[in-house]
């Protein structure tokens, strides 16, 4: 068995996906910072702290998935075990693609006002595996989330979910790495060429 973990250096691509919201929040406390200090100035002060202060929880909560965020690879498959409860397994044989997987950490509605500017946080894409396998939630779960999982196809021979494990969130290059040599000697019908 081999364990892999996420890089540290990857806080960037998770800060991308809520390139669209960060703005929106900042315009929304500058106004509201404005109208309590009456101070423009006043109001991009709290805005930046405020924006700050959000920037700074995403931080926190990357650590915490960082370190607690494991794929292991074995001679019966795939898991990936994370740091918010979830639990993937993949077994060699029920590994049907390796493909772009999205992995959603926020409600993907869009918020703003109609008719105006309306954003919502992108969810991360990465390459990884697919394929009919099991999965464990944590037991709180948003209700846009609990839909989500509810909708995913179901292999109708198993009953088993179609479940992803996006490796490329751990390491982009994971083809090349260790990661690809584990896929190449169990499946290489995977890899192409």
């Amino acid at each position: 068995m081999e364990e892999f973990r996420i890089r540290p250096g990857s806080f960037p691509r998770l800060a991308l996906a809520f390139a669209g919201p960060l703005p929106l929040f900042f315009l929304v406390c500058l106004l509201l910072g404005a109208i309590l200090t009456g101070s423009t100035l006043g109001g991009v002060l709290l805005g930046l702290l405020a924006a700050g202060a959000l920037v700074g929880v995403l931080a926190v909560k990357h650590r915490r998935l960082v370190s607690g965020t494991v794929v292991r690879f074995s001679e019966t498959g795939v898991e990936l075990d994370d740091a918010r409860g979830f639990f993937v397994r993949l077994l060699w044989a029920d590994i049907t693609r390796v493909g772009v997987v999205e992995t959603q950490s926020a409600d993907p509605r869009r918020i703003g006002r109609a008719g105006g500017l309306r954003v919502r946080a992108q969810p991360l894409r990465a390459t990884g595996l697919i394929g009919w396998g099991t999965r464990r939630t944590p037991e709180r779960l948003p209700g846009w989330m609990r839909a989500r999982l509810a909708a995913v196809p179901v292999d109708p021979e198993t009953g088993r979910a179609e479940v992803a494990i996006p490796l490329g969130e751990l390491d982009p290059l994971w083809e090349r790495g260790p990661m690809g040599a584990w896929i190449r000697r169990y499946r290489p019908d995977l890899m192409g060429s």
